[in-house]
């Protein structure tokens, strides 16, 4: 933990305050891709749109100008994890990569043998630019496969085939140790069989972490607006404990709600995330949760590239210059927040850890913890609570009930 220096500027402030700082993470982000796929919902653009297309060497420049502007609010925080996230990250030139990782190690103290992730597209590799980005110091690499089944893959608008897929495993695990598979289900027309297949398959590639995530229709994406047939949700229930049960069986502990670790290879950066941690996000649309003595801070940068890029040069790097929204979190937000991230953790969260991470003590949502108790969706002794199978499964419901109550701050 970080002892605490109160910086002049957040001085005088009533909310409750905070005797340690949380680990901080720093999340990167990379806002281009190849194609949009139609379940997108994450600011990303196409190479190829009208926004210029991508403008790599600018916008390297551009990340490490933000991280200067960003560091008075950060000064002295060691980082645990860095995240490269898109878009498509491994667009990006194993140069590019390295640059921006040598700006983070010259700026900031990364911790010896800090986790630091890039994702990559199966439609993008190249034997010796992997190789590259291992040198450069990725050392976890996180794959979008989403399927291994050709006409799955094709109906979600991914630019690779199955082929694509199991080339880009061979070639990550040639060079990393640490490797991620995302996959989906629930997919449009997708049967029990071939999702039971698709992470069996998973399983056969020997990968140290796999995320599992069910298919939604988010706003704004082609999906929404054009809805495929969906399996209904007894079929999407079914996949779900079939994909829990095939991997428990070969040795991967489900965490979090969509993931599944070997021993010791949890996703670091994100337990840091559900543990209510600290991250720090540059490039466009990337947000930040900081923690003062006094104060929670979220932001949001910049969200299209264009702006954001064009922030890069309207000046002398400040505090603020790339940042379009930010906002403290108030009282009850800070207990809800905790909540609806720790809950997604299967062991849950130590008692200590929710007073440590928002200020606030443990009675402050008592009467939540009750109900959540008394409706057998979550157990806890003085030391740990943890949510129940009922709670994992039903997981809005119980975090409905720590919503704050309208009108409160």
């Amino acid at each position: 933990m970080t002892t605490i220096i109160s910086p002049a500027s957040i001085l005088g402030s009533q909310a409750p305050r905070l005797t340690s700082l949380p680990p901080l993470s720093l999340y990167i982000h990379i806002p281009w891709c190849m194609k949009k796929c139609p379940y997108c919902d994450f600011n990303s653009h196409e190479v190829r749109d009208q926004s210029g297309g991508m403008r790599e060497a600018e916008y390297v420049a551009a990340l490490i100008r933000d991280l200067e502007a960003a560091l008075p609010q950060v000064w002295g925080r060691k980082v645990v994890s860095v995240f490269f996230g898109g878009g498509t990250p491994s667009l990006f030139s194993a140069q590019s990569i390295d640059a921006i990782l040598a700006a983070v190690r010259a700026l900031l103290p990364l911790e010896l043998f800090a986790e630091i992730t890039l994702e990559a597209n199966p439609g993008t590799f190249e034997v010796q630019k992997f190789a590259d980005f291992r040198a450069a110091g990725i050392n976890r690499l996180s794959i979008g496969i989403q399927s291994f089944n050709p006409r799955h893959l094709k109906s979600l608008g991914r630019i690779h085939d199955d082929s694509d897929a199991r080339r880009a495993i061979e070639i990550a695990r040639e060079n990393f140790d640490n490797v991620n598979l995302d996959l989906m289900y629930g997919l449009p027309e997708q049967t029990l069989e071939e999702a039971r297949s698709d992470i069996e398959t998973a399983i056969a590639c020997d990968v140290s972490h796999i995320s599992a995530y069910h298919l939604t229709l988010e706003p704004n994406t082609l999906f929404h607006r054009y809805p495929p047939p969906l399996p209904d949700d007894d079929l999407a229930a079914e996949m779900q404990a079939t994909i829990e049960q095939t991997l428990a069986l070969k040795g991967y502990a489900n965490y979090e709600t969509s993931a599944f670790a070997r021993p010791g290879r949890e996703c670091r950066h994100n337990v840091n995330y559900w543990l209510y941690g600290d991250y720090l996000g540059i490039g466009a649309g990337a947000h930040s949760k900081i923690s003062f003595a006094d104060k929670i801070v979220r932001q949001m940068r910049y969200k299209q590239p264009r702006e954001y890029l064009a922030k890069a040069v309207a000046g002398t790097p400040e505090s603020g210059l790339f940042i379009l929204e930010q906002h403290e979190v108030g009282r009850r937000d800070r207990g809800f927040e905790f909540m609806m991230n720790a809950l997604r953790l299967t062991e849950g969260f130590a008692t200590e850890m929710f007073v440590e991470r928002t200020g606030l003590p443990i009675n402050s949502i008592q009467r939540q913890l009750d109900k959540a108790e008394q409706r057998q969706l979550i157990t806890r002794d003085h030391h740990r609570i943890v949510p129940t199978l009922t709670g994992r499964r039903f997981l809005n419901d119980l975090l409905q009930i720590f919503l704050p109550e309208k009108g409160k701050a």
